[in-house]
C-alpha cells in the first residue's frame, strides 16, 4: 500500500504556544481526509528555544494533549518533536502520535552544541522505528542528519526485505545559512539507506535572529526529490511515497547486500 504523507512548512511564532498551536491545527484541518501522516518541524509549538524550564512539559501535557485531540479528530497520524521534561530531565523529543491516542517518541541523539542545546538537553539513547501500513519510519530530529551511522540500515542478509525500515524522517528547525548542507544530506542519506527521506523544516526568522529558508522535501530512494522548490514560502506539501517504486529500486540494484555490518556502541 502506497503512503501519503504531509509536510507543514511553516514560520513558527517564537516561545508562543498557543499562537503555533493554533495555527497548526488551522493548517492540519484543511489536510482531514486527504492523507495519512502530517510531520511538523522541530519544536513546532515554541521555536528552537534552550529556554527549558519555561517551555518544557511533561508528557501528559498541553501540547501532547493537543495532539492527541488533533489527531483523534482529522484522523490523521501526528508527527514532530516537543521540549519534553521527565524526571528531571529535559528532552528534544519527536512524538508520533496516532488517532487512537497510542504514541511513540524519540529523544534527539546528537545534540548542537553549536547552540548549546547539549547544555540544556539530555540525549536520546535508542532510535524509534514506527509501523503504519506495511511501513516502517525511523524518526530523526535536524542534527542527526550530519551524522550518517545513526541513520544507516541495519541489514539482515537472510531475509528477502533485508532492509531495517523504509522511510526516514528528519524534523528540523534548519538555518538558512547552511541550506546547501541541508539540501545535500538528505539526498544522500536516501540513496545510501535505499530509502523515501523526508525533511521538514520551518522558514522566517527566530527569536535568536537565525534565518530559516524551508526546503522542506520528501527524496525517493534513487535520490531524486519529488516536491517543487519551495524556499522560503510557507507552504503543505502532500506526497504519495510508492510501495512498488520502494521494492522496484532494492531489488533492481541490490546495494544494500553489500553493507557492512557494524554495530553502534553508544557511550
Amino acid at each position: 500500500m502506497n503512503l501519503r504523507v504531509s509536510l507543514i512548512q511553516t514560520d513558527i511564532f517564537w516561545e508562543n504556544k498557543a499562537a503555533n498551536l493554533a495555527s497548526f491545527e488551522q493548517k492540519i484541518a484543511s489536510l482531514a481526509g486527504k492523507t495519512m501522516v502530517v510531520v511538523l518541524p522541530e519544536m513546532f509549538s515554541t521555536g528552537f528555544s534552550m529556554n527549558t524550564q519555561l517551555l518544557a512539559e511533561p508528557m501528559d501535557g498541553n501540547t501532547i494533549q493537543w495532539m492527541q485531540k488533533v489527531s483523534q479528530l482529522y484522523r490523521v497520524i501526528l508527527a514532530g518533536s516537543v521540549i519534553i521534561e521527565e524526571n528531571g530531565r529535559y528532552f528534544n523529543r519527536f512524538i508520533w502520535m496516532l488517532p487512537n491516542g497510542q504514541l511513540g517518541f524519540y529523544d534527539k541523539r546528537h545534540l548542537f552544541a553549536y547552540a548549546g542545546e547539549h547544555q540544556h538537553f539530555t540525549p536520546g539513547s535508542k532510535r524509534f522505528i514506527a509501523r503504519v501500513n506495511g511501513w516502517r519510519i525511523n524518526c530523526q530530529i535536524c542534527f542527526d542528519l550530519r551524522f550518517p551511522v545513526w541513520a544507516r540500515q541495519q541489514i539482515d542478509k537472510s531475509s528477502p526485505n533485508n532492509a531495517e525500515y523504509d522511510v526516514l524522517i528528519y524534523v528540523a528547525n534548519w538555518p538558512e545559512k547552511r541550506n546547501h548542507a541541508w539540501r545535500s544530506l538528505l539526498v544522500a542519506r536516501a540513496i545510501e539507506n535505499q530509502c523515501f527521506v523526508i525533511g521538514v523544516n520551518r522558514v522566517g526568522t527566530d527569536g535568536n535572529d537565525l534565518s530559516y529558508a524551508g526546503n522542506s522535501m520528501v527524496v525517493n530512494p534513487m535520490g531524486e526529490i519529488l516536491n517543487p522548490d519551495n524556499t522560503h514560502e510557507s507552504c503543505i506539501i502532500t506526497e504519495v511515497l510508492s510501495q512498488s517504486l520502494l521494492q522496484n529500486t532494492r531489488m533492481q540494484i541490490p546495494f544494500l547486500a553489500d553493507a557492512d555490518d557494524f554495530l553502534i556502541q553508544l557511550s
